[in-house]
């Protein structure tokens, strides 16, 4: 059962390493700003309403939370069984649709399909989305959305496994690999040389890949394995600016559900302890030091002694 903390520092934000201790707030606690979801997905900050958007995913809607007020309300529903969600460099909506697109929402509300299939066949059910300075947008494709009913519409499978690239310019959608089983959270290194790829279907263990990109920033290198979570499972991250991966950790165990802080040698070394299993997160706020994390059923932030990347 969740408590608010009313000690100083929050015991709920563990070093593992002294290497985090930097990085933590003594007079910072996890807070939690809403509950009662489903299964809360993909949130994204939006600095200039001073509110945030997240997913939940079975309740086919994309709810917000008002900083001023603390209000929350459903933003948009139906939303096409929407998953991950960020902001292009215009400050547009881009969301992953388990309903087998990537849209972007404009200025008026309006909803612009960005893709929905490759090579004449239907996406499987875009799943997490990144977009990069040069602003092509990057985006995971694995089935999970049309394995039932429900967090989408059960569907057969035509594509692959693949991450894709949808170019900033022409709108091309590019594969830049189909290497991983599952591929889900990713994100790009602060200097945009790398680019983590979590695979949430590897055997036996869930794995964090990294691929240099390469020279024409359209395509990547051979990938390596990053982190293996061990017995964790990872779902979604970010990068604050000294390179460290946040990322969303479970599976169903005190142990292991909330976010693990991995440093840019692929090291643990901090713990965000939730009483839920996180999927996805984001950092916000003017400073972009809160983090925001979705867990399961509800919305926990945090301040941090560090910035989530610019864009992500």
């Amino acid at each position: 059962m969740w408590q608010q903390t009313t000690r100083y520092p929050d015991p709920r934000i563990i070093s593992l390493d002294p290497s985090f201790d930097r990085y933590r707030i003594a007079l910072g606690a996890v807070e939690r700003l809403a509950s009662g979801l489903r299964w809360a997905e993909g949130p994204v900050w939006f600095g200039d309403g001073r509110y945030l958007l997240f997913s939940d995913i079975p309740n086919n809607r994309i709810m917000k939370w008002e900083e001023e007020t603390g209000q929350v309300s459903v933003f948009r529903k139906p939303s096409n069984y929407a998953n991950g969600n960020t902001r292009d460099r215009q400050g547009r909506l881009i969301t992953c649709e388990h309903g087998r697109r990537v849209t972007r929402t404009e200025y008026d509300g309006s909803i612009t399909v960005l893709a929905d299939r490759f090579e004449g066949k239907p996406l499987n059910s875009p799943n997490d989305v990144v977009v990069k300075s040069d602003g092509s947008i990057w985006f995971t494709d694995p089935p999970m959305g049309i394995a039932g009913y429900y967090e989408g519409v059960k569907a057969e499978q035509e594509l692959p496994h693949s991450v894709y690239r949808i170019d900033g310019i022409t709108g091309a959608v590019s594969v830049v690999t189909r290497d991983l089983k599952g591929p889900n959270g990713l994100c790009f290194s602060p200097d945009e040389r790398r680019l983590y790829i979590i695979e949430s279907r590897g055997v036996p263990n869930r794995l964090i890949h990294v691929y240099e990109v390469a020279a024409d920033g359209r395509t990547l290198g051979p990938g390596r394995v990053f982190h293996d979570a061990g017995p964790g499972t990872i779902d979604g991250m970010r990068a604050d600016i000294d390179g460290n991966l946040w990322c969303g950790w479970g599976m169903g165990s005190d142990e292991l559900d909330g976010v693990m802080v991995i440093s840019p040698q692929g090291k643990l070394i901090g713990r965000i302890a939730l009483p839920e299993r996180c999927a996805n997160l984001c950092f916000g706020g003017p400073a972009r030091n809160r983090l925001f994390m979705a867990a399961s059923q509800s919305i926990y932030a945090v301040y941090v002694n560090t910035q989530g990347v610019a864009g992500g």
